[in-house]
């Protein structure tokens, strides 16, 4: 765990400008610590020699509260200065972490914690504050104030600045040995963290099918499990920063002992003065102070470094390609044209889609059929350019698609996935996502289009369309779609529907209605379904073949349970 990660200051601009701010205020409290020590070391010799008089007291007086009240106000700075830069900060990496995981798309998201990225994003982040706020101040103070130190008392006693330059360097020693016990800790911690969330996320999700079947208190054990682990973890990571503190202490201690024993037996002998006593004893200390600080700051930093090192490994996963900008045909007249596509994903033992071929022509309606698990919503996948093809090509009028702008691109098409997803807010909002500029009247004609007329457009509806039937989230789905696709044809252009079993759980009537209002409005559409009704409405019909497996692709399979001579396709 580096002190300071250059990649805070490559994905936020902001810490480099809070970092000049920290080595100038650390070099103006380095000043001030040495005038003060300076001052009172004047002022108490003096007292203790006679030659103090009422006119000297008064401007050390004076002089010791300027720089008690400079110390004051870049203390406010450095605390005012730390906030501001962990809140850009934190915002930059927010912002940069949400728009980073869009352009990964649904495909990255599958093999992702949900719970735990909504954890890091949050709470993850917050945690920034303690390392802005305490640890990187405190830090360049520790690089910049016993150095100050030492190099004055080497002017003033020779044998004292040796013996704190000697006994420095043991405190970060003991600190790089905490900080390889605290990482270690504070990564276990983050991953219980991370469990906890995302399997409390899960329950919640599922706790009617739990009711249901009577596991929901064996659920709660669980949870109950995962909570004891976190509670572990975080003990352990106390328990290191108690006891690290408890070293660091004890060694700060001993070494001012060795100053204060060195100068007391000087001053004694008569081979040091009072002033030069006192500066090296008031010194010795500010000189291991930020050392000290620094162990105990960096416990309290240690989870934000945690979190902004997962939140560093996402911001590192290579995107796909999005530079490309040729611009999208006229979709009235071009042809979509799928040649030999294939879709691996490393973690299976088969392709997830294999030597796909077929074409869309404007105007068309393609059925695409096939057995569960065949790739068809892969195939959407690859069309929405959120799954990248392992071979083969998707041509769009002639031109690749990987070579469109992707965001042109997505504004031409109308998509209803296998399981809709609606926003907390009202039923025409969730509509009009499609279209945010459609008016009043445009949003009922969708719904009707849709088999919907009997929803009220103002009906409040919750996150994941709750309040509303499996049937009514997907005809809003089915609108949204409907809208889109009619908004663009009034401006005079086309669209193309990519439909995901999108009568699924409608009854026959309804089904009905969505075929007909289907075929009438003329749109492109590529639909996946396994319903006759639809195979029926469709111009022609793409059937998707099982991918074979792994083993079975293999010309000498070994370990196949039926194995084959040759590819089977």
């Amino acid at each position: 765990m580096r002190p300071l990660d250059p990649r805070l200051l490559r994905y936020a601009r902001a810490t480099a400008v809070y970092v000049v701010a920290c080595v100038v205020i650390g070099a103006a409290t380095a000043a001030l610590v040495i005038a003060q020590a300076e001052l009172l070391a004047g002022a108490i010799g003096a007292a203790f020699s006679g030659d103090l008089t009422g006119a000297v007291l008064r401007t050390t007086l004076v002089a010791l509260g300027v720089v008690v009240l400079g110390r004051a106000v870049l203390a406010w700075v450095q605390e005012v200065a730390a906030h501001r830069a962990s809140a850009a900060v934190k915002q930059t990496l927010r912002r940069r972490l949400l728009d980073h995981v869009v352009a990964l798309g649904p495909s990255w998201l599958v093999g992702e914690r949900k719970a735990a990225l909504t954890t890091l994003t949050t709470a993850g982040l917050d945690s920034l504050d303690g390392y802005f706020a305490r640890y990187l101040p405190q830090l360049v103070l520790a690089l910049i104030v016993p150095g100050a130190v030492v190099a004055w008392m080497f002017t003033a006693d020779l044998i004292s600045a040796v013996t704190v330059a000697l006994t420095l360097p043991l405190i970060p020693i003991f600190m790089v040995l905490v900080g390889l016990a605290t990482r270690a800790q504070t990564r276990r911690r983050w991953r219980a963290l991370a469990v906890l969330a995302h399997h409390f996320a899960d329950v919640l999700a599922g706790l009617p099918t739990l009711k249901i079947f009577g596991r929901a208190k064996a659920q709660a054990e669980a949870v109950r499990r995962v909570s004891d682990r976190h509670r572990g973890e975080s003990l352990a990571t106390l328990r290191i920063a108690f006891l690290s503190s408890l070293v660091l202490e004890l060694l700060a201690t001993l070494s001012v002992a060795l100053v204060a024993v060195g100068v007391g037996l000087r001053l004694v002998d008569g081979r040091l003065d009072l002033k030069t006593a006192l500066l090296a004893l008031i010194l010795a200390p500010e000189a291991y102070l930020p050392l000290r600080l620094v162990g105990m700051h960096f416990h309290a930093s240690a989870d934000g470094l945690a979190a902004a090192d997962e939140a560093f490994r996402v911001l590192e996963t290579p995107a796909p390609r999005s530079d490309a900008r040729a611009p999208v045909p006229d979709l009235r007249r071009a042809v979509l044209t799928v040649a030999d596509l294939a879709v691996r994903y490393p973690d299976r033992d088969r392709p997830a889609l294999s030597g796909l071929s077929f074409e869309l022509r404007p105007g068309e309606i393609v059925a695409v059929a096939g057995e569960s698990g065949a790739g068809k919503s892969t195939l959407l996948g690859v069309l929405l350019g959120f799954v990248p093809p392992a071979s083969g090509e998707v041509r769009v009028g002639g031109i690749d698609a990987s070579d469109l702008d992707v965001n042109a691109w997505r504004a031409a098409l109308a998509w209803v996935p296998q399981r809709p997803a609606l926003l907390a807010g009202t039923i025409a909002d969730n509509v009009r996502l499609g279209a945010p500029q459609a008016t009043d009247s445009e949003v009922v004609a969708a719904l009707a289009a849709a088999g919907a007329a009997d929803l009220d457009p103002g009906t409040v509806v919750g996150e994941r369309g709750a309040g509303l039937s499996a049937g009514q989230v997907r005809r809003v789905a089915l609108a949204r779609a409907f809208l889109r696709a009619a908004i663009r044809a009034d401006a005079g252009a086309a669209s193309l529907l990519l439909l995901d079993e999108p009568t699924a759980g409608l009854d026959a009537g309804t089904e009905a209605v969505v075929a007909r209002n289907l075929r009438e409005s003329g749109h492109t559409t590529l639909l996946v379904t396994h319903r006759p009704a639809l195979l029926t409405l469709a111009d022609r019909v793409v059937e998707v073949p099982l991918p074979p497996s792994r083993c079975c692709m293999d010309p000498a399979p070994t370990g196949c349970a039926r194995p084959h001579p040759a590819p089977v396709w």
